[in-house]
This record gives C-alpha cells, structure tokens and sequence, in this order.
C-alpha cells in the first residue's frame, strides 16, 4: 500500500472516530469537554491538506485533449476560475470540470428553493448523452452498477447531500464519490476519469483499447452528484486515491469558465 493510499484509509478512520465520539458522548455522556470530540475530524482534515501538497507538480503544461462530450453545454467548478476547481486536492480533482447539457435555453431545470425536492435524472437533458474518449487509450478502470439517484437541486435535498449524504459517501471512498466511472489511460502518465456515468451504460471494458472519439459511455446521476452531469479530469495516475491532478486544454473549445455555453465540436475522424 502507497503512502498516499494508507494517508486516506487513516483520514476515513477519523472521520469514522469523530462520529463515533459525538454519538457516545450524547447517549453516555463520556465527561470529557466537547471540543475533544473534534480532535479526530481536526486531524483528518489537516492529513488530507499535508497529503494532497505533496508530490504536487504544479510546473506541468495542460494537457490536450478533445472535449468528452458534443454538443452545446455550459461549465461548472471549472478551474479556469480557481483552483483547486472543488475546492480539493482529493481524489485528483484539483483541475476537474463539471459540465451540464444546454441543448436550449430553459431546457434544464434550474434549483429552486423549495419546491420540486427532487426531480427524476430523466428530467435533465445531459442524462443519458453519449460520453467519447477525449484521445486514444487503454480503459483501466470501468464500474457503472451504482444506481442514478434523484436530483438534489432544491435547497433541502442541496442540504441533504452536503450533510448526510456526502459525509457518508466520503467514509464509503471514493468509489462511492464518484459513483460509476471510467479512468483511460492516454500515456506519458496522463488519465483520463469520467465520474457520475448512467447505470448500465459502459460500453467498454476494462483492458479495451480504445480511439480518440469513440463513445464509452452515458452521462448519469450516481455518486456524489447534485445533478446529470460530467465530471472530467486529468490525472497522473489510475487510482484517484493517490493521483494528483493534471490540467487540461480542450481543443476547440479551451477551458471553459462557470457558467460559460460552449458547442463541443465532433472530433475529426482517426485514420482508418
């Protein structure tokens, strides 16, 4: 086990200890000042910081690579705002994207307060839109038995996730964060990670090769995801655990900012 992997499992540990502390000390009263119940969430999080800075190469060049997806669309958490883009070196996310299908004005649906809770995934347009290979690769990892929840985009269900559900899916690991997922890897230690796929949807396997523009997979709502939407990343490494993250250059299309339309162009046909 790397380093870095043994760093996560201690950070779920604590976390798993923070809780565990706070549930005793309500039923049995256990004496000791409160704040002490907070010491093991205090030291997961000043772990992840440590482990997230070391090894970080922030020298490298972006990446280019053709957008995952065609179509009109419009960027969230793009790092061409900030970054880390999550507000996290985790799971390789420092230069990750989200993105969500606007194929019309009006046509997806927007958060509201209180009413809808919840909508169905099918009630978005990105929900079920074919996801390509952004450059031709080999798949290294590919899970999409995770189930398509409903939408978390009231403020309620907003509440839900940031405080049940994303806490619980974080002591879970990362595969439950990012529900079905694909890594591909590019080569020269680049790769390739497509989270919150539809379940049922692969269309490739693990070992496959694969080609620049050939469709992988459908956009879903698993894991840890407000939304239908794309999550993309680079990343040096296959695992998310240990991976840093690498930015990235679409071509056609650059880095789109928060909130920016974009028509992701087809990519140009490969050699016969």
């Amino acid at each position: 086990m790397s380093a870095r992997k043994l760093a996560m499992t201690v950070f779920r540990c604590l976390l798993v200890a923070f809780f565990a502390l706070v549930i005793a000390d309500v039923w049995f009263d256990l004496g000791h000042p409160h704040w002490w119940n907070f010491l093991p969430l205090v030291l997961a999080y000043v772990l992840i910081a440590v482990v997230n800075r070391v090894g970080r190469d922030g020298t490298r060049k972006a990446v280019e690579v053709d957008p995952p997806v065609t179509g009109r669309w419009s960027a969230l958490n793009s790092p061409a705002n900030h970054t880390p883009s999550h507000g996290t070196h985790a799971y390789g996310q420092t230069y990750a994207i989200d993105i969500v299908a606007e194929p019309a004005p009006g046509a997806r649906p927007r958060f509201r307060a209180l009413w809808p809770l919840a909508r169905r995934s099918a009630d978005f347009p990105a929900y079920g839109a074919p996801l390509t290979a952004v450059a031709d690769g080999t798949v290294v990892r590919a899970e999409d038995r995770q189930r398509d929840h409903l939408s978390r985009n009231s403020l309620p269900a907003l509440l839900y996730l940031m405080l049940v559900e994303g806490p619980a899916r974080e002591l879970a690991g990362a595969r439950r964060i990012l529900g079905n997922h694909l890594v591909l890897d590019l080569g020269n230690g680049t790769h390739a990670l497509y989270a919150h796929l539809r379940r049922g949807s692969l269309a490739v396997a693990e070992d496959d090769r694969v080609r620049a523009g050939q469709v992988l997979a459908e956009c879903g709502n698993s894991g840890n995801s407000s939304e239908p939407h794309v999550h993309f990343q680079l990343m040096d490494g296959p695992d998310p655990d240990t991976a840093h993250g690498l930015p990235f250059h679409w071509r056609g299309t650059g880095v789109p900012r928060n909130g920016e339309v974009f028509e992701a162009p087809a990519p140009a046909p490969g050699p016969a």
